[in-house]
């Protein structure tokens, strides 16, 4: 049950991405207003926190933490942009995955950062 608990933000997260890429235009109204690769890299930064959040809970070290969670995000990343060239309407772009991957060790780099200050107080 505690495992179940440290991977299902995660993975509900992943639902939610997944869910959203089957969509033609998920959120005209955010699409069309702010920066494409902005919606990418903070949408990945989350999953990362998450992905960070899950390992480190497995007991992993924080720097195995942050590198694992940098590439899964990745390696999701890639499905999700795989997963839009199979969607009407949206296409698979290279831009976006690194995009995606910036945010996703962005959020990853974020985690370890609260993390070393929380435990040097």
């Amino acid at each position: 049950m505690r495992r179940l608990l440290l991977w299902l933000p995660a993975v509900l997260y992943m639902a939610l991405i997944f869910y959203s890429s089957s969509q033609s235009d998920p959120a005209p109204g955010l699409t069309h207003a702010v920066w494409d690769k902005l919606l990418h890299g903070s949408g990945y930064a989350v999953l990362g926190v998450f992905f960070a959040l899950a390992l480190r809970g497995e007991g992993l070290s924080l720097g195995k933490t942050v590198v694992l969670a940098i590439v899964l995000t990745s390696l999701y990343a890639a499905s999700d942009e795989y997963h839009q060239a199979f969607t009407p309407q949206r296409q698979s772009d290279v831009d976006d995955w690194l995009a995606d991957s910036i945010g996703g060790t962005a959020g990853a780099a974020a985690f370890a950062a609260v993390l070393k200050v929380k435990n040097s107080q």
